[in-house]
């Protein structure tokens, strides 16, 4: 039997270590790499790839084929070719699906837009994405698994919701979800070459020194608290993480920002803006639910709490999303307002705002 050499990337890693916390990792796919033994002989790359890959159908692969996403010596390959000696592999797959039963729920949703291949989401605050350990219902896949349920049931059909990316529990905003494996190849290897583009908006804590820039760093979890992410500036633990920011309004000790994300690492924007000292507004996990900049006044303190009423997670939202679609591969872009709590609390902020003024 011939030997491969495979080199694991940091994102399979996290998936073998971590998969109990992965409810909040954005990205859902992994990057294999494979060198051919010089011994190997003519077969089928869909038939090599399936004895390589751990829980991977050869329908799965064929699917990666077609989106293009399997890459031998520098170009695409369908599932038919023939891998020879020392040709050098690689192949963007989404992860496999957990072995958890999905109960269709017939909880509310905002879905934007839908066709045969793809459901636009605009995600509420306070839902979780993905049943996992702590929340195996009520979250959105159960929803679209009530919503599919009738294309689900009829023979042959490979209709089911397939997430291409995630957004945190307590974020609001928009998302993409696949309804087959074709769309969730394409958009798999489209989000792993940065081809979509991501924009959020935050209050973060804090008056910003200048109108725009960027963080980058290394982005993995905190050694002592497997939950929450940490920036590290240098070294190889974690992955290399950009955030370009630019202010949007100047509330005297919060900010209200826009963000265009380079890369989509697990808690990214709450992480850098922490690390850069601008914790976002009332982000428990991450030291932005205490007052960080302001007065020592007790009526200061009592506006600051009043606005943590209203809005009782992090100030974040997803609000644009722009990809090409997986089989038409026209561009599609689709926004998203701003949730009222968000809403309600940048009002009271502008008022406050004006009274200092």
């Amino acid at each position: 039997m011939s030997r491969i050499k495979k080199e694991p990337t940091e994102n399979s890693k996290l998936k073998t270590e971590n998969s109990f916390v992965e409810e909040e990792q954005e990205e859902l796919f992994e990057h294999y790499r494979f060198i051919v033994d010089k011994g190997q002989g003519l077969l089928r790359i869909d038939k090599f790839l399936s004895n390589r890959i751990e829980n991977i159908s050869r329908n799965k692969i064929q699917n990666a084929a077609d989106a293009e996403s399997i890459i031998v010596n520098g170009k695409p390959v369908k599932s038919s070719y023939k891998v020879k000696p020392e040709d050098k592999i690689s192949i963007v797959l989404s992860f496999p699906p957990r072995e958890i039963e999905i109960i269709p729920q017939d909880i509310p949703i905002n879905i934007v837009f839908e066709d045969d291949d793809i459901i636009i989401v605009n995600k509420e605050a306070g839902m979780v994405v993905h049943p996992a350990y702590g929340n195996y219902s009520g979250t959105l896949v159960n929803a679209l698994t009530y919503h599919l349920k009738d294309l689900m049931q009829k023979e042959n059909s490979l209709t089911r919701p397939l997430l291409a990316h995630r957004l945190d529990k307590d974020t609001s905003g928009i998302m993409v979800v696949a309804k087959n494996e074709f769309a969730l190849s394409k958009l798999s290897k489209d989000f792993f070459n940065r081809k979509i583009e991501k924009k959020y908006v935050a209050l973060a804590w804090g008056d910003f020194k200048e109108n725009e820039g960027t963080i980058t760093g290394h982005i993995g979890r905190n050694l002592k608290n497997r939950k929450v992410m940490d920036v590290f500036p240098e070294g190889d633990y974690g992955k290399q993480s950009v955030t370009h920011y630019k202010v949007i309004e100047r509330f005297y000790y919060v900010t209200l920002v826009e963000c265009i994300l380079e890369t989509g690492r697990t808690h990214q924007i709450r992480a850098h803006f922490k690390y850069i000292g601008h914790p976002l507004f009332n982000d428990k996990d991450y030291g932005g639910n205490k007052i960080i900049k302001g007065t020592t006044f007790s009526k200061y303190k009592q506006f600051v709490e009043n606005c943590f009423e209203i809005l009782p997670r992090q100030a974040l939202h997803a609000k644009e999303l722009g990809f090409t679609h997986p089989r038409s591969r026209k561009k599609l872009f689709f926004t998203s307002d701003l949730p009222d709590d968000m809403k309600r609390v940048l009002e009271k902020w502008g008022k406050y705002s004006e009274s200092k003024s």
